[in-house]
């Protein structure tokens, strides 16, 4: 592998893993599109690659909210049993799924991730005095725009559990970190705060997508030439954008994004259907 590729790598890595920061999502939902539309990767040998900066970024972003108490770490490990088995069930079923429809299903998500934006920049929360439900699992964390704590309760959580799974299977046949399935999931069912939500999540897809690296490992589908440029750039990308969106609003950032997701959302549905607007071969 050549040395320009490989920085090349690294700077998709660094910038995809930067956005996925600012955005509380995991870079695969990005880095999956750039390298198959514009680095010519096969699917797999993307996922694989998105696998490994999914990785990385959970781990060199999860110490800043952990240090601002966002992260809910004994719901995440409540979660992660569902989600875990669901990414093993998505390994059972790579190769099986054919890549046309891998595409479309990675459009149909990338238009999820772009509606689950959206509803983030509606989205508010009060500060309140903290109640405990019966699962235990209600915490709060400290707001400095609201100027106090915000509290929050863990509701239908067999409906969230049931969320988790799907996104595990999603996140093992697509190598997004399926950050872009949970974050909506703990808004609409567990009815979490979107700050929460986005902290927890990234906590827990590290662990999602170890469960299916080791399979993709074992396949010969992550090779190091392409998981090494690519876990460097998005340690750090994760940091920097972790600490971007820790102190910055990103309301003004939201709307390009979502122009972004929404354009490699229709170029994957048009190559599951064999037409590519950037001339992609395989």
């Amino acid at each position: 592998m050549s040395v320009e590729l490989e920085l090349w790598l690294f700077a998709v890595a660094a910038g995809t893993s930067l956005l996925g920061g600012v955005l509380g999502m995991a870079s695969g939902v990005f880095i999956v599109p750039v390298l198959t539309l514009f680095g010519h990767l096969d699917i797999h040998s993307a996922i694989g690659a998105s696998l490994v900066s999914v990785i990385a970024c959970s781990c060199a972003s999860a110490a800043p909210f952990l240090q601002e108490r966002l992260t809910n770490i004994r719901l995440a490990i409540v979660l992660e049993t569902a989600t875990t088995l669901g990414a093993l069930t998505g390994v059972l079923l790579v190769g099986v799924v054919p890549i046309s429809l891998l595409f479309a299903l990675f459009g149909l998500v990338l238009l999820l991730a772009a509606a689950q934006m959206l509803r983030v920049r509606r989205q508010t929360a009060q500060p309140s005095s903290v109640r405990r439900s019966s699962w235990q699992l209600d915490a709060s964390y400290p707001d400095a725009e609201l100027g106090g704590e915000v509290a929050y309760e863990v509701h239908r959580l067999p409906a969230g559990l049931g969320l988790m799974y799907l996104a595990g299977l999603l996140s093992a046949l697509l190598g997004i970190g399926s950050g872009v399935l949970k974050v909506p999931a703990m808004d609409t069912a567990l009815r979490l705060p979107i700050k929460v939500s986005s902290a927890t999540s990234n906590f827990m897809i590290g662990v999602t997508a170890a469960a299916s690296a080791v399979a993709y490992f074992v396949r010969g589908i992550i090779t190091a030439p392409i998981a090494a440029p690519v876990a460097l750039g998005s340690v750090l990308g994760a940091l920097l954008g972790a600490r971007i969106l820790l102190r910055m609003p990103t309301a003004r950032l939201r709307v390009m994004f979502v122009a972004v997701l929404v354009a490699l959302a229709i170029e994957m549905i048009l190559n599951a259907f064999g037409v590519s607007l950037t001339h992609r071969t395989t």
